[in-house]
């Protein structure tokens, strides 16, 4: 199997594990919850979801909880799409192509479809402890990974600079640090839970997260 065949078959499960999510906690006749889908299910890379599975895979790891933990990673990213499209942030009209999920849904619908996303996130990470064979300490160890990359220490501690860096010129050092919190926080999160929930040792794990430090700088790039 080659590099896009492997690729696309970790796409064809965070796809699933996603469509999974929706039926459980995003039903179709809610509005909140048709805004949530749309941003969702609206394409990408995947590339987060990608990577838990691709470590926990590596390691050896069981398949249910990379699932779920992909998932998870990705209903946070896509929380934090929409909220950075809003006009109080970036102010965006188009994401992949398509009209931004305020665009069509309102800016308040928008708001809450993020926050559903947010906290069905931690439900979904929550699951893989129950429907696999991961651990309580496992499941919660990675579930703290994912919170502490999403917050002030991650992702929205990088936002908060880029708020702040705006009609600014950045030194290299302060364009780093902004770009390692906001776009790798929950990079490094999705390795690091893949290292997490294929009993990674020490090392390994080290390994896993400078990789993933350096590609969420490529990444931004």
């Amino acid at each position: 199997m080659n590099y896009q065949e492997q690729y696309d078959a970790y796409l064809a499960r965070a796809k699933r594990a996603l469509e999974d999510a929706c039926r459980r906690y995003l039903p179709a006749e809610s509005q909140v919850c048709q805004a949530a889908r749309y941003s969702l299910m609206g394409g990408g890379k995947r590339v987060r979801a990608v990577l838990v599975l691709s470590v926990c895979d590596m390691l050896g790891g069981d398949e249910a909880a990379a699932e779920s933990f992909a998932a998870a990673v990705e209903m946070l990213h896509c929380y934090s799409l929409i909220h950075d499209d809003l006009p109080c942030m970036d102010d965006d009209d188009l994401r992949r192509g398509k009209p931004t999920n305020h665009k069509v849904y309102g800016e308040g619908m928008a708001v809450l479809a993020g926050d559903s996303l947010l906290t069905y996130a931690f439900e979904t990470a929550a699951r893989g402890m129950n429907e696999s064979d991961v651990t309580a300490q496992q499941a919660v160890e990675a579930i703290g990974i994912l919170a502490h990359e999403a917050g002030y220490y991650g992702m929205i501690g990088g936002q908060v600079l880029d708020l702040a860096a705006e009609h600014q010129t950045l030194t290299y050092e302060e364009l780093v640090n902004l770009q390692d919190k906001k776009t790798g926080g929950l990079i490094r999160a999705a390795a690091e839970m893949g290292c997490v929930l294929g009993y990674a040792t020490e090392e390994q794990r080290e390994a896993a997260k400078t990789y993933a430090n350096r590609l969420g700088l490529a990444f931004q790039i």
